[in-house]
């Protein structure tokens, strides 16, 4: 009798049926407070230095890249909202 092996994750990919997926984190739910945090320094300023960055993200127990990508994507949509005038 065969059992049913689990899924194999090599990588950081998910293999099901031989097929290759890659695992994604949940996204990230920020507290009200990071997110005051974070738009006040978008505020400041749209662009972080990596010290920066390090520093904000220790200050708000985030990680960098939570950091980086949160600030790109707020840039992101401000050009657009800036766009539709």
């Amino acid at each position: 009798q065969e059992h049913e092996k689990p899924p194999a994750v090599a990588n950081g990919d998910l293999r099901l049926n031989g097929k290759a997926k890659k695992l994604r984190k949940p996204r990230t739910i920020y507290s009200s407070l990071q997110l005051q945090a974070l738009n006040q320094r978008f505020q400041q300023t749209q662009y972080l230095a990596l010290p920066e960055r390090a520093e904000l993200a220790a200050q708000l127990g985030l990680t960098q890249t939570q950091v980086k990508i949160w600030f790109q994507n707020k840039r992101s949509k401000y050009k657009k909202i800036m766009k539709q005038g």
